[in-house]
């Protein structure tokens, strides 16, 4: 490209993280362009002030883009969110799992979908967001590059656990530009940038799901009913339905004289099963079984010890990955809580990200 400017697309939700990004990466000499994703999300739903693809969220982003002087595009991925994103988080709930919806959207939307297009329409040499981790270039003996996916620095902040499915070919044109920084500091740079949202509120729930996890859920899946029994049979109360239960609840189920904890979904009798005994060996368990496994960089040899993190806020914990069959058996140091299928296993090499899989 001689001497003109890389060119970099950054996904613009209206928060003060993607603003952020985009004016460190302005600094740092790079022509920005500025694109707001617009994502499904049903009519009728009320949700907080933070919904991600809300007008007003577009408002925020190009107040932010005018004030740096930079152009922003509306792109409307509805259709494949709605495809790939929603139709699939209520499958799994129908199927009695605890889907990840982030993580799906990160695989096939923003940098999938997203990428793409900026590669394409905006002939861009990358993309970048806001999340908080780091992608280290080093030189590989052949002299090629690869890349190494890395925790952030803000360990409280990092969303490592919501990228194992990045490749080489997508991590090459990634840029996080907020990955060498903490959120305290994020807040002072937006200052420091006049940045209209540099006090807005970070968002918490799911994007399209609203406020209310149930009632998004009652209004898309036949949810049935039934009794919620201890494990002696005994009954206790009613449920409203097994697939708003996870392994290892403990709030929500709308019993007194607790705390209860969910300790098995009986669907050929749909009951919920519970228990006031936290230490069940049905909550606390050594093994899982993940498929759907992406490796960053290349499979390591198996057997391969490694840390895994099994939640997002959750520790990573020594394990031994082995090989079974078609998928990958996870076996724990210590008995690790409520393993929930459909969440993701994601391993680690001390901050490295090796890759992940679904829990089965």
């Amino acid at each position: 490209m001689g001497n003109m400017k890389k060119k970099v697309v950054v996904g613009m939700s209206g928060g003060v993280d993607s603003a952020v990004a985009a004016a460190l990466l302005l600094k740092q000499g790079y022509e920005v362009v500025g694109v707001f994703m617009q994502f499904w999300f049903p009519q009728g739903v009320s949700y907080g002030e933070n919904r991600c693809c809300s007008l007003e969220s577009f408002n925020l982003a190009k107040e932010v883009a005018d004030s740096l002087g930079i152009k922003i595009y509306k792109l409307n991925v509805g259709a494949e969110f709605k495809a790939k994103i929603v139709d699939e988080f209520l499958s799994d709930y129908a199927n009695y799992k605890t889907p990840n919806p982030c993580i799906s959207c990160n695989k096939f939307i923003k940098f999938d979908l997203f990428l793409k297009k900026a590669l394409t329409i905006f002939e861009a040499d990358f993309i970048a967001t806001g999340h908080y981790a780091q992608n280290a270039k080093r030189k590989t003996q052949n002299a090629k590059f690869s890349y190494h996916l890395l925790r952030a620095k803000d360990k409280n902040k990092d969303q490592t656990y919501f990228l194992y499915n990045l490749k080489q070919a997508q991590l090459k044109h990634v840029l996080f530009p907020l990955g060498k920084y903490n959120k305290d500091q994020v807040r002072k740079l937006a200052k420091k940038f006049n940045l209209s949202v540099h006090s807005k509120k970070d968002s918490q729930e799911i994007c399209f799901v609203g406020s209310s996890h149930y009632d998004f859920l009652k209004n898309y899946l036949k949810l049935k009913p039934g009794e919620i029994v201890d494990e002696d049979g005994k009954k206790l109360g009613q449920h409203k339905g097994l697939p708003l239960y996870t392994i290892g609840q403990r709030s929500g189920i709308g019993l007194s004289g607790g705390p209860w904890y969910v300790v098995k979904l009986d669907k050929v009798n749909n009951k919920l099963v519970v228990t006031k005994e936290q230490s069940k060996s049905a909550i606390f368990s050594k093994i899982l079984s993940c498929h759907k496994i992406n490796w960053v960089m290349s499979q390591p040899k198996l057997p391969a010890k490694c840390q895994a993190q099994i939640r997002y806020r959750g520790q990573a914990e020594k394990c031994l990955l082995k090989k079974s069959g078609r998928f990958l058996k996870v076996e724990f140091a210590k008995s690790q809580r409520a393993i929930a299928p459909g969440q993701s296993v994601v391993f680690y090499k001390n901050n490295q990200v090796l890759g992940g899989g679904v829990i089965r």
